[in-house]
């Protein structure tokens, strides 16, 4: 990266050249993180960060007045995109249009995107190339009002006890805010109807083993304010979530962080996952949630064990 100026720089990145703006506008009042800070966190992570968003559509979650604006979704690149990035027409039946998402292929694209303010990044969880097939199930363990971070870990190992029987790999991290998401590869083998039907399965397994503790009830109104919720729902085409190593728009700076299961345990602090740790977390632990994007499981032969 070459600078030119301090809040408003031009740079080169593989060939391409960047406007960068507004680098020190503060994104984190409290913590005095800018809007350069996150273009920087990007360009550090950017090679382990971008197989999780090669190929996949990317919603546009933009925080550019930082975190204490909610920001906005959008999904169109738009005519100000430059023209080397590459997108993908697909068409959307929610609003009967074309959408013309981004596809974050490179680093010059991924540093683009935290210039507009995308401080979180959300793929798909199926690639171009096979839409309709997601390439892993996502368990998201959501707590409630009254839920502490020690009980989502309680339904995230009743989960991992459910895949361990069914001898399928998992991976989890955390969501970056108050939850744990856990992952199931899948290597694009199955369609999006039979892996939540699946999901719907683990789910209600989980639940059936501590129902004190968990639900399954999307309804914030009828689910308590005492019980963690097992989203199976993700596993839905075009439904995203924040992606291993991404920032999210919340205090302190969190990151969405891999971890490895051993480290799931009573006590871990999910705040201590955060811009300033992760790099040297990273270069230290390498990237433990490789094994997402490789051999996936085989649903027929982890159904029968879970029938005994």
């Amino acid at each position: 990266m070459k600078a030119e100026t301090d809040n408003d720089k031009t740079i080169t990145v593989s060939n391409r050249r960047l406007q960068l703006t507004n680098l020190n506008k503060i994104f984190w009042p409290e913590e005095k993180i800018t809007k350069g800070d996150v273009i920087d966190y990007y360009n550090t992570v950017g090679k382990y960060i971008l197989p999780y968003l090669k190929g996949r559509p990317e919603s546009l979650k933009r925080n550019p007045n930082g975190i204490s604006d909610k920001g906005f979704f959008h999904k169109d690149a738009g005519e100000d995109a430059p023209e080397w990035i590459d997108t993908k027409e697909i068409y959307a039946e929610s609003t009967e249009q074309n959408v013309n998402y981004i596809l974050c292929n490179n680093k010059p694209t991924l540093l683009y995107l935290a210039n507009l303010g995308c401080i979180e990044l959300n793929p798909w969880n199926s690639r171009i190339e096979k839409l309709d097939y997601p390439d892993y199930l996502i368990m998201d363990i959501d707590p409630s009002e009254k839920n502490n971070f020690d009980d989502v870990i309680e339904v995230a190992l009743a989960i991992k006890d459910i895949l361990d029987r069914a001898k399928a790999a998992s991976f989890c991290k955390t969501s970056g805010a108050s939850g744990i998401h856990v992952y199931v590869p899948l290597a694009a083998r199955y369609p999006y109807e039979q892996v939540r039907a699946f999901a719907e399965l683990l789910a209600g397994m989980a639940h059936g083993q501590i129902p004190g503790l968990s639900t399954m009830e999307r309804s914030l109104k009828k689910r308590g304010k005492d019980k963690v919720y097992i989203d199976y729902l993700q596993n839905s085409r075009g439904q995203t979530l924040a992606c291993a190593y991404s920032l999210r728009p919340r205090p302190g700076a969190t990151v969405s962080t891999p971890l490895k299961w051993s480290e799931i345990k009573k006590g871990l602090r999910p705040d201590g996952f955060n811009i300033h740790t992760i790099p040297k977390r990273i270069t230290r632990e390498g990237d433990l949630f490789a094994g997402v994007l490789k051999k996936g499981i085989d649903l027929e032969k982890c159904l029968p064990l879970l029938e005994n």
